[in-house]
This record gives structure tokens, sequence and C-alpha cells, in this order.
């Protein structure tokens, strides 16, 4: 990992965030602005929190009150105290609110400028806060040199709404720290105990075994196009270390379609082809899209009816002719960021694309997928709000089975990937990651903040798998996130991708007890048991799958 001498974690680097002292150190930003402190009522300050800043670390209720704000960026702001260390995650934590009477919900940001450089703006978060309640910050910051110094601001929300701002802290995160609890929440999630029985104990008490695990119960996969797949040095490390695919424009619209009435689906097909000889499934990614500028031209010019008319086309076209063969479909992609068949359609669209993708093909899981909500940085893409778009198409009868987290990251912080896992986990549904990508230019941190992402991940029971939207030098959409270099060696996060597949993989060496058992703990999966005795080797293969006791198996032999 990373190093991280001298850095002192968890310690606040805001002096006065719980306004002890008054308003020491707090400024106010804006001509108009004027800073004052109060004490929220006791029943209305917030009771839960991910802040580990401290293991008893409640909010202290007291919070400053920035009123008459001319503009979005007046507000408030304060000092770092002490030295930024490079290299370093932060955590930049508190709670927003907007004053009494304000309407709505607005976006409120927290950033830092640098005194090297006043004109470098660090984001550090961003809520989307309204009145009469707390919206807890959950940002975070790295710095690639130590500045001078720093300040933090806190500005956002319409001319005219007051801010408020209770406890805003700034703190390193101890990422070792993270996975040696994330080391014991893996194993009660991922293990079980496991007793093979074997027949004829006398005379096989003392006989050698050794386990070995086939395959996992959680897949990880990776985005192909026709183009990867011809290169050998991508299928060797795709076909060694992922187990599923999905295709990164194949599927879409605007490729099988580009223009009304000329399908093309022979790339789908030569994926799909290239996809079976491997035996690696496929998640169908995606049948519509509803952001306005990934849309075709033509289907922007159509009226209303011809609009009704080429989505059930779509439908009908792509599901009729690949019934059965994706087990996932994103059905209409990021509609927290997007609404153009809502806007033509009507509020009915997106259910009815679920309703009939599920009438269609009624094998296939349907998935909403969507972008920002693990980061804790979009006021548009908060789990709440993911929340609550599902409920509302379950309202309309759509057959929403499960829900994807995209995973387009960039400094991952733990708690905040777990905090939005949690909230979602409350749906019931699966969650997977089904574009991850971890965007760093330095690739040992992109490693550490690989290995973040994907300890929560797999940690999380509500996690069924990982999909990482391509992993080779020249061929993904963010560049500086490639696991494999364009020569086909792999980097530092390739190497820890691999170490972490390798340390949850379970394996096993001993030898029949008296009983005539062989006992150990493994991760779910399937596995073969070899049994060495004086007349031969015997193989068995057998399945671990999740449960709370241990799994009773009869070996016969």
């Amino acid at each position: 990992m990373a190093c991280t001498k001298g850095v002192v974690f968890d310690v606040n680097l805001l002096e006065n965030s719980t306004l002890e002292d008054g308003l020491a150190g707090w400024a106010a930003v804006g001509e108009c602005t004027a800073l004052s402190v109060h004490n929220e009522e006791p029943e209305k300050v917030p009771t839960e929190t991910i802040n580990t800043v401290a293991d008893d670390y409640k909010p202290s209720g007291r919070y400053i009150l920035a009123a008459g704000r001319a503009g979005e960026e007046d507000g408030l702001r304060r000092a770092v105290a002490g030295a930024l260390k490079p290299r370093v995650t932060y955590r930049v934590a508190g709670w927003i609110s907007l004053g009494d009477g304000a309407e709505g919900s607005h976006p409120v940001r927290v950033n830092l400028r640098l005194d090297d450089d006043d004109e470098c703006v660090v984001e550090g978060g961003a809520v989307c806060a309204q009145a009469g309640r707390w919206t807890e910050i959950k940002g975070a910051f790295r710095l690639k040199a130590s500045p001078c110094g720093a300040t933090v601001f806190v500005q956002g929300a319409p001319d005219g709404v007051d801010v408020k701002v209770m406890d805003l802290q700034i703190f390193a995160t101890d990422r070792r720290a993270r996975f040696r609890k994330l080391r014991k929440k893996t194993d009660k999630v991922r293990k079980r105990d496991v007793v093979l029985k074997f027949g004829g104990a006398g005379s096989i008490s003392g006989a050698s075994v050794r386990v070995m695990q086939m395959d996992s119960s959680f897949p990880f996969g990776a985005c192909i196009n026709g183009g990867v797949i011809q290169n050998p040095a991508f299928v060797d490390f795709f076909t060694k270390h992922f187990d599923w695919a999905v295709f990164e424009n194949e599927l879409k619209w605007y490729w099988t379609e580009a223009q009304q009435g000329q399908l093309n689906y022979a790339d789908a097909d030569a994926l799909l082809d290239f996809c079976d000889r491997y035996g690696k499934p496929v998640r169908g990614h995606c049948i519509f899209w509803a952001v306005d500028n990934v849309v075709q031209q033509w289907i922007k010019g159509l009226d209303h009816d011809q609009l009704t008319a080429a989505v059930q086309g779509r439908l009908t076209g792509l599901l009729t002719r690949y019934a059965g063969r994706f087990p996932h479909y994103d059905v209409n992609n990021e509609m927290l960021h997007g609404s153009f068949y809502q806007d033509r359609l009507g509020d009915d669209i997106n259910a009815f694309m679920f309703r009939e993708t599920a009438r269609l093909d009624p094998g296939a899981t349907l998935f909403v997928n969507d972008y920002n909500v693990e980061g804790g940085n979009d006021p548009n893409a908060t789990p709440e709000k993911y929340i609550e778009q599902i409920t509302a198409l379950q309202q309309k009868g759509a057959a929403v089975g499960g829900i994807g987290l995209q995973g387009h990251v960039t400094n991952p912080v733990g708690e905040v990937i777990c905090d939005a896992l949690d909230k979602l986990a409350t749906t019931d549904l699966p969650v997977w990651l089904t574009e991850l990508d971890v965007c760093e230019s330095d690739v040992d941190l992109r490693a550490d903040d690989l290995e973040v992402v994907l300890r929560e991940a797999y940690a999380h029971p509500a996690v069924e798998g990982v999909m990482f939207w391509g992993f080779m030098q020249g061929h993904m959409w963010r560049q500086d996130a490639c696991l494999v270099n364009s020569d086909g060696t792999v980097n530092d996060a390739g190497e820890r991708f691999i170490d972490l597949r390798r340390e949850w993989t379970s394996h096993a060496r001993g030898h029949i007890d008296g009983d005539g058992h062989f006992k150990f703990r493994g991760f779910h999966g399937t596995y073969v048991v070899q049994l060495a005795t004086a007349t031969g080797k015997m193989h068995k293969t057998f399945t671990v799958e999740k449960g709370d006791t241990p799994l009773v198996l009869d070996m016969d032999v």
C-alpha cells in the first residue's frame, strides 16, 4: 500500500468544528453573508452517522447559520490546521441543512482551495440539502503534493437561501484498519464450515485428503468488444481471471440500429459466440439509455406515436432474438441522470419497459443501472433517490430484480461505499457493481483504491458480483484505470486483483480423523476433494453454498 509514514489518522484537521469557541476561526464568504452559532433542538440532532473520527462520535447539535447569502459562491470558510500530506485519502464529514423556509432541496458543496494556487479548487463533497433535516457529508479528496496551507469552503444553494453547517471535519482515513475489519466481515459473509463424512471410518482413518476450490459463487467479469477479443494478451487475461462478460457497446440501441430500420446484430452475435466458446455468461447492457446525448438522432425526430412504436419494436426485436441468452438486462440505463423517454412518452414508460422485458424474456433478471450512487458526491444520485426510483417502478408493476452500481470510481472511501450498500440492501434486491473502473494515474495508489472497492463489495452480503469496465491499457473508457498494460504485462493494480482473488479461494489439506471426518472452512463455491488411500485416489466434487450452520456432506467411497 501507499506509504503513510507520519500520517495521523482519524484526527480532525478543522479546529473548533463543534463551535465550543463560538465562531473563532470561521469567516463569512460574501459581502452580505452573516454567520451566527445556534443549538439544534435535541430531537432534530442526527443520530446515525458513518463518521469514524472517533468511536463514540455523536453530532454536537451546534451549527453555524450562514444567512444573507447573495449568490451560490457565498457561504463560510476556515483554514485547515496542520499540513495535508500527498497521496493520502482525506475524508470530509459533517452535516448540512438549509434555513427555515427554504423550499425544495439544493446542492451544497464543500471544497478546498490551496494557498499555493488559489485558482485550484479541490472538490471535497456535495450534498442535496433541504430545510428541516440534516444531510451527512460523505466527501473525500487526495492531493498530489503538500500545499503551504489550505482553506475549506462551504458554498452552494441559490441566493437568499440560508445554509446550516454542523461539525464539519477533515481527517485522514486508515485503510489498513478498515481492511482488518473487512477481513473479519468477509469470513462471516462469504465462508462456511464444512464437514466431509467418509464411510468406513476405521479403514480410512488417517488417509490423506486434499480439497481444492474450482470456482467461486461470487463472479467477477469484464466488458469486451469486437476489437479486444482479437488481442491474444487480452483474451488470455480475460479467460484466466474473469467469469462473466458484458458488451461495451454492441448491444446498445445506437449500435444495433444506428440508422432507422438498418439492424446490426452481427457484432453482438460474434461476441456471444466468443463467450460461448469460453463458457462466460453475459450481462445484457443495455436495452435503452435514458440520457439525451446518447440517443440516436433519428429517434429524436420521431413524434409520440412513432417513438412508442419504435420502443416496442426495440423490445420485441431484441428480446425475441436473444430470449434466454442474457441472464441480466440493464433495462433503461442511468435514469437518475436522464429522462429522454419519460419526457416524451410519459411517467409510465420506464415501468412499461420493465414489464414488457419481463413478458418477452421472463427468465432474465432486470436491473436498474446508474453511476455515482456509491460515491457520496453526487446530489442527483444518492442511495435514497435510487431507492425512491426503484420503489416507484415497482409500484407500477416493474419487475426490478437487481440494482446496478456502475462504479466509475475516483479516490474511494470504504465507509461511504458500505453506507450506500447498506441503504440499498434494505430493498432486498441483489446488488452488482456493473462497470467498475478505478481511475488514478499513480498505479500504486490505483491498486490501493481498487482494493478498497473490491473488499467493500466482497464483504457486503447484498453484493452478488462485480463487472470491470475494461482492464487493458488503450482499450478502456477511462485511461488511468487499467490492470494490464498495452504490452500485456500485469501492473500493480492487476496484481492486486489477482492477489485478492487468490485470497478469496479456499484450499485445504489434512487427514481423515478417527470419526471418518475431514473439516475445513471455505469460501462459497464449487470444490473437488481428493482422497488418497492405500488402494488409490478418489475424486469427488461438491458445492459450498451460503449458510449459517456447518455444511455436512456424505462422501461415498
